[in-house]
């Protein structure tokens, strides 16, 4: 049984697209938490009267790391998924995830996405294929319903078939490292490592660095992996929008309590942490 925590702000067809293929390929008995950020274009009352959907109401555009503790209080099960919306899973990829996480003794982990996958060089070539055809459809049809879907079918006409193929071939390749868009982590590692650090939006890498710290120095639990195995869709920038806008938060409801990263380590500290495998 698993808690899916994700915040929205507007982006209603991303939701909806989302939201589908949660509950088409979600296996085990799951919640889905999401942390509306005052959206403006319908994404609060399509979620509203939603199966499964537990709706938490904001009354402005919060940090990553705020939302993320208000879905960790509001979770009644064991393992937290904390998901972007602009992400599509795959069949099983609960399951899947679970069972990696288990098999490897993880408390913390990530799915390979489109952002980070395998490889450098296999990552490079899913990116720039998805860039072709993300801004084809932006550019006649802009974040519609249909032009998130179509996005999808293009790049994955046969995704069940892909993500199986994928699951089989990956399956026993995991690596340190982090993906942002998705984060899966038990009930357990919160005493270890404690909540989402409120300060740092930047906080997946926070996070990751906590985590390291932790195993380096107690020992009790495994620095964070990504699964290859698990191949999860990010649209890539539909959420963020401007590269590297985390610098400069100005947006966010609770901007005067965010600093940057470094602001909380020191460039030694970062040295001794980041062992993340990085395909950027």
């Amino acid at each position: 049984m698993i808690s899916i925590i994700t915040a929205v702000f507007n982006q209603r067809g991303m939701n909806q697209l989302f939201y589908e293929k949660l509950v088409e390929y979600t296996e085990n008995p799951f919640e889905l938490i999401i942390i509306d950020n005052n959206s403006t274009d319908g994404s609060r009352e399509y979620f509203e009267n939603k199966k499964f959907v537990k709706l938490i109401k904001n009354d402005g555009n919060y940090s990553y790391p705020f939302c993320q503790n208000q879905g960790i209080k509001a979770a009644k099960y064991d393992y937290l998924a904390f998901l972007n919306n602009d992400i599509v899973v795959c069949p099983g990829w609960d399951s899947k995830i679970i069972e990696l996480m288990e098999k490897n003794k993880l408390e913390v982990a990530s799915a390979a996405a489109t952002e980070n996958y395998f490889s450098r060089k296999i990552t490079k070539i899913y990116r720039h294929k998805w860039k072709i055809i993300k801004d084809f459809f932006l550019l006649f049809f802009g974040q519609s319903y249909f032009s998130v879907k179509s996005m999808f079918n293009v790049m994955f006409p046969f995704w069940k078939k892909f993500s199986e193929k994928n699951f089989q071939k990956y399956k026993d390749h995991i690596e340190e490292g982090i993906v942002g868009s998705n984060v899966i982590m038990k009930k357990t590692a919160l005493d270890k490592i404690g909540f989402w650090d409120e300060k740092i939006q930047l906080a997946d890498l926070d996070l990751f660095y906590r985590t390291k710290k932790r195993s380096l120095e107690v020992g009790d639990i495994k620095p964070v992996h990504i699964l290859d195995g698990v191949f999860l869709l990010h649209y890539l920038r539909l959420t963020l929008g401007k590269k590297n806008r985390w610098r400069n938060p100005v947006n966010f409801k609770d901007k005067n309590n965010l600093i940057l990263l470094e602001q909380k380590y020191s460039k030694e500290e970062i040295l001794k942490y980041d062992t993340r495998r990085i395909c950027d």
